[in-house]
């Protein structure tokens, strides 16, 4: 794994961005950055744009509608496996993932004295040593809430279902069939980990600290969490009785046109 690269989706970011990949880039010197964002009215993709010219490690997708953090990072996989780079982690854009807590993820892909290499690395809140910032004690209850449900109904291992910091392997992701995953929305994180399970992949988690954006709005609900939750809880039925979802039932946004990379 010599080639790893941090993918950040990005709408309406222009506050935050420059910071975020400035941050990677001091944290892990030898990663690539894929900024992949979709069509963000507030010039976001612009930004990026000089962010790329200024630095030819970082490169940006630029997707002509918002459809979708799923549809986002599964275009950004795809380019990624096209391209050789290994591993593949997923961070927002917005600095509630820390930058800095970067290389834990990555030096956890490889393994400890007492645990051997992972296939999948999740930056978890809810592990010993994790924590959350300056989160509301509603917001906390809600995301506990929703990755013990998502955990209990399709008998997940991990703690912290939701979480969208991670790092693969570039052949964990070809393991778990990309093609297979029809998510769009929040519930993309959730169907991940099921198919990794599905896919025999190694999963370890790393305690971070996840902190409230600085900047800007964020794109959570109280309504999106549950309606992801009964998507979960449909899955799950389904399986029970042993049958496969349908790839038009899980999708909760329309998949995005093809995207025009702006650098190569």
């Amino acid at each position: 794994m010599s080639r790893p690269l941090v993918v950040i989706p990005t709408y309406n970011e222009r506050e935050s961005l420059a910071d975020t990949v400035a941050r990677v880039r001091e944290a892990a010197p030898e990663a690539s950055v894929l900024v992949v964002d979709d069509a963000s009215p507030d010039g976001t993709g612009a930004l990026a744009d000089g962010l790329a010219s200024a630095d030819e490690a970082v490169q940006v997708l630029h997707r002509t509608a918002k459809n979708g953090l799923g549809a986002a990072y599964l275009e950004a996989f795809a380019w990624a496996l096209e391209r050789g780079f290994d591993p593949i982690v997923q961070l927002d854009a917005d600095g509630s993932h820390l930058p800095e807590q970067l290389p834990r993820l990555l030096d956890a892909l490889e393994g400890t004295a007492s645990s051997g290499p992972a296939d999948l690395v999740i930056g978890s809140r809810w592990v010993p040593g994790g924590a959350i910032e300056n989160w509301p004690r509603h917001r906390e209850l809600l995301s506990r809430w929703g990755s013990a449900y998502a955990r209990a109904v399709l008998r997940l291992d991990t703690r912290d279902a939701t979480a969208g910091y991670r790092a693969f392997r570039a052949d964990a992701l070809r393991r778990i069939r990309l093609e297979d995953v029809h998510t769009r929305g929040y519930v993309f994180q959730v169907d991940m980990l099921w198919h990794a399970r599905d896919a025999g992949l190694t999963v370890v988690e790393v305690p971070v600290t996840f902190v409230e954006r600085a900047h800007g709005r964020s794109k959570m609900s109280s309504a999106i969490v549950v309606e992801a939750m009964l998507r979960v809880t449909g899955w799950a039925l389904r399986s029970r009785f042993g049958h496969r979802r349908p790839a038009a039932d899980a999708v909760a946004e329309p998949r995005g046109a093809e995207a025009k990379r702006s650098r190569s």
